[in-house]
């Protein structure tokens, strides 16, 4: 459990690390979110190709695994546009409106039972979201980008437990990088930066942190229980906040700090319902 424990702390500060990276190229160096979410689908597919399982190719022929893909596709594009113009720890809180978009889905959809206490607590955990995005007329657009991806990744989450029996984690990791990839190609393509050596360096550095970190995580719930590490993702939020105070010198104001509790807290006292 202590190796499981600490290879998620790793796991959990990569993710905000790539994601980092994605932010000083777009919002420092001028390049296109959508270039930044195309070449870490299509760097993270060569990096994932030499250990890929035998038969993998087999779920590229089915409809839902393309229609999963292309909500992560979307989900990615969209965090990388917040980023372009809004503090990473920001971003991150309102990309947890996902849990409660997740939880929504998986009891209309795949009859999960509901509880009254988890209930409540998602429903906490949303007002947390709220008090981060702040919604009104004069509400930040880049906000609403990271609202659209979390919205996407909890469609993403709830569709991966749908298809979960289908492949490997390995195999269905590659599926949805090779098809966001293919899928965004054309846009990543067209907005193709002049490559630099700073430029370069922070693609493969926001591909690869971002590859590693979900590597890593599956590695983690293969070697210990997934309700005792669940609630190390909220350090995801954690990890962003002094990513952004290290690399952009951002701290979240009071509202942020608030819906940051609120979120983690929720989160925490979920994972431990039965």
């Amino acid at each position: 459990m202590q190796s499981a424990v600490l290879i998620m702390f790793v796991a959990m500060s990569l993710i905000p690390g790539g994601d980092s990276a994605g932010k000083l190229l777009t919002s420092g160096l001028g390049v296109s979110p959508l270039f930044v979410a195309w070449s870490r689908f299509a760097l993270g597919t060569m990096i994932l190709l030499p250990f890929l399982p035998r038969g993998s190719d087999a779920l590229l022929r089915n409809w839902r695994i393309w229609a999963r893909a292309a909500v992560l596709a979307m989900g990615i594009s969209c965090i990388q546009m917040a980023l372009q113009t809004v503090d990473i720890a920001t971003v991150f809180a309102a990309f947890f409106v996902g849990p409660l978009v997740s939880y929504v889905l998986a009891v209309i959809f795949l009859r999960e039972a509901v509880t009254p206490l988890r209930s409540a607590l998602t429903v906490l955990g949303f007002v947390g979201v709220l008090l981060v995005v702040r919604p009104g007329p004069d509400g930040e657009l880049g906000v609403l980008w990271a609202v659209a991806a979390g919205t996407c990744y909890g469609t993403f989450l709830t569709m991966s437990r749908w298809l979960s029996g289908l492949g490997s984690p390995m195999a269905l990791t590659f599926t949805q990088l090779v098809i966001a990839g293919l899928l965004l190609m054309p846009l990543g393509l067209l907005n193709l930066p002049t490559m630099t050596l700073p430029i370069a360096g922070l693609t493969l550095a926001s591909a690869l942190f971002s590859m590693l970190g979900n590597l890593l995580l599956l590695f983690a719930y293969r070697i210990a229980p997934a309700t005792r590490l669940a609630p190390l993702v909220y350090f995801q939020l954690i990890a962003a906040v002094l990513l952004g105070w290290i690399i952009f010198g951002d701290l979240p104001d009071t509202f942020t700090w608030a819906g940051l509790a609120l979120i983690i807290g929720a989160g925490l006292a979920s994972t431990r319902l039965r």
